[in-house]
């Protein structure tokens, strides 16, 4: 099974959170590299910056993880850049919010996260967030944890 991760799993990885030890054991349970796009990066990337604004972790803290992150791309054991075609994505995305969004409450980075999963070829869809699950189980992803 092909396993795309929401920001929202990828960061239960890198600091300490109610949802980090089911990301890791699953990640293990996986045992190769999941998927990382540039919309991670920017989502990833900016939830380690916005925790610093939030009290959550400290500048150097971040910075820790920021190093971590680009350690774990540059190896490719626990991510891998996955390149997209965005303009394709994007209007998978657009089809997905007609169909879906009123009933579920789908936000942009839901719908491009589940639109980049599905165009990739990924058949189960990581996340730790309640209504992004909903999305993707909708469209008919297998849903972990």
């Amino acid at each position: 099974m092909k396993s795309y991760a929401d920001s929202s799993f990828i960061v239960a990885l890198y600091w300490q959170t109610q949802s980090s030890p089911k990301a890791a054991g699953i990640v293990a349970q996986y045992g190769r590299a999941l998927p990382f796009t540039p919309w991670h990066r920017l989502e990833v990337r900016n939830a380690f910056r916005l925790a610093v604004y939030q009290g959550a972790i400290n500048a150097q803290q971040c910075k820790t993880q920021l190093k971590q992150l680009e350690r774990d791309l540059q190896d490719e054991t626990l991510l891998v850049h996955l390149g997209i075609d965005w303009t394709e994505v994007l209007r998978v995305a657009e089809k997905l919010g007609t169909v879906h969004t009123q009933t579920l409450g789908c936000r942009s980075a839901d719908l491009f996260h589940v639109a980049a999963a599905r165009e990739a070829g990924y058949d189960c869809f990581l996340t730790f967030d309640e209504r992004q699950a909903a999305f993707a189980k909708a469209v008919r992803l297998e849903v972990k944890p």
